[in-house]
């Protein structure tokens, strides 16, 4: 059986993360969440490389390419970024005795998937080898179905639906379904990551299984419906995997952030699939975009690393940026603008603007001409045209982490909805 609606899509993050310290786990009202360091991944700098990216993005949300898962606590798991800003990810231990392994986590897919020693296009030629889930030393691994390809915009995914045990930041589901891989062309795994963690809802799993953070809501261990994420931005370091940030199951770490969470529900009359949010407006240089309501739903996605929005509002943005060039041939889609420029840009998705910043918005150096001096390639590229007819709840605008380091946000099951901060000084480490 093949899976491929709104197929969830490996893109590369672009990032610029700094080395900050993480705080030790609260003493405060939250100290009965649990919170998940998070590794974090490299900055790319290969402009080829771009044009792969943006299609990856647009064809995991349908679009046409352009070049071509009571305690009543909490945990804090660690988030690890591999090679700079390449891949974040969170330890996972599957089977009984555990075996333990590093999965992307990613808020734009809903599947769980580990590559497998049965795997013959699991071991990259270059890069760092991924451990490899061995069925074989697991008492309680259990086979559900037959073989499931799950596609994924730079690659896909093929293998045996299964049971095992699963723990990720101290929680455990006996029982939890997941994706056995035997067959990959995915490159995550030469960044030492075994797989994904789908952190999305059960209406987009090739699987049709519940997500590993949702069957813990259903079984009542969270003691709060939520999910928390806090990304670092990375500067500079020698280091291929180091210290990312924090995902927080069941609660948040308020040493992040200050202020209240701005909470706002998914559009109205939106099936929970991706965590959706209304694009309001955007302010460029001080110049106010509206984004109509019929083109403003966006997925908040923590596996991608650019910001997609439609044609003519990428058309627009770029506008207001003076000395700004619309890149054309495999690059279409995507522009460069002056290095010298600080860029200054912001989106509300209700009543508070949050300001996206430049070391953000630069994701690689590129020239245009021998004489146009120093471009840099932006952030914020055109997703194009869906390739299936589109409806008004479909997501037009993908916010991946150049927008998700600048705030510490919040994923809330009931209601579903999805709540923004203003990081702290620990958050704003950099």
């Amino acid at each position: 059986m093949i899976f491929s609606p709104r197929t969830p899509v490996i893109a590369l993050t672009v990032a610029t993360l700094s080395l900050c310290v993480i705080a030790a786990p609260p003493t405060r009202a939250d100290s009965d969440a649990l919170h998940i360091p998070i590794a974090r991944r490299n900055r790319l700098t290969i402009v080829d490389d771009l044009p792969a990216i943006a299609d990856a993005v647009r064809m995991r949300y349908g679009y046409s390419p352009k070049s071509m898962t009571k305690r009543s606590q909490t945990a804090q798991v660690q988030v690890t970024d591999h090679g700079r800003d390449s891949a974040y990810s969170g330890a996972v231990s599957i089977g009984t005795p555990g075996q333990d392994f590093n999965v992307q986590l990613d808020t734009g897919s809903s599947d769980f998937w580990v590559a497998t020693t049965q795997c013959t296009t699991c071991t990259p030629v270059a890069g760092t080898p991924a451990p490899l889930f061995d069925t074989s030393k697991s008492s309680s691994y259990k086979v559900i179905n037959s073989s499931l390809q799950i596609n994924y915009g730079s690659g896909s995914v093929v293998g045996i639906v299964s049971q095992d045990t699963v723990t990720f930041g101290g929680f455990t589901v006996p029982q939890q379904t997941f994706l056995a891989v035997t067959e990959t062309n995915l490159s995550l795994l030469t960044f030492g990551i075994s797989g994904i963690m789908g952190l999305g809802f059960e209406a987009i799993s090739g699987l049709n299984a519940t997500p590993f953070w949702a069957e813990l809501n259903d079984t009542n261990q969270l003691s709060a419906p939520i999910m928390s994420i806090y990304l670092q931005r990375y500067i500079a370091s020698a280091q291929y995997s180091e210290s990312g940030g924090t995902l927080t199951l069941g609660g948040t770490d308020t040493s992040l952030y200050t202020g209240d969470i701005d909470y706002n529900d998914m559009p109205s009359g939106a099936v929970p699939s991706y965590w959706l949010q209304e694009v309001k407006n955007l302010t460029v240089h001080g110049s106010e975009i509206i984004v109509n309501s019929t083109n403003g739903v966006a997925a908040i996605d923590t596996g991608t690393t650019l910001i997609g929005a439609p044609t003519n509002y990428v058309e627009e943005i770029w506008g207001a940026v003076p000395g700004s060039e619309a890149l054309t041939g495999e690059y279409q889609g995507m522009y460069a603008y002056p290095c010298s420029t600080d860029l200054s840009i912001s989106v509300s998705f209700g009543g508070i603007s949050w300001q996206i910043s430049n070391a953000d918005m630069s994701i690689a150096d590129f020239t245009t001409t021998e004489d146009s001096g120093s471009m840099c390639v932006g952030a914020i590229f055109d997703l194009g045209s869906l390739a299936e007819p589109n409806t008004s709840l479909a997501p037009t605008w993908i916010f991946g982490d150049t927008f998700l380091k600048n705030v510490y946000s919040v994923f809330r099951a009931d209601p579903p909805s999805v709540g923004f901060a203003q990081l702290s000084s620990t958050g704003m480490c950099d």
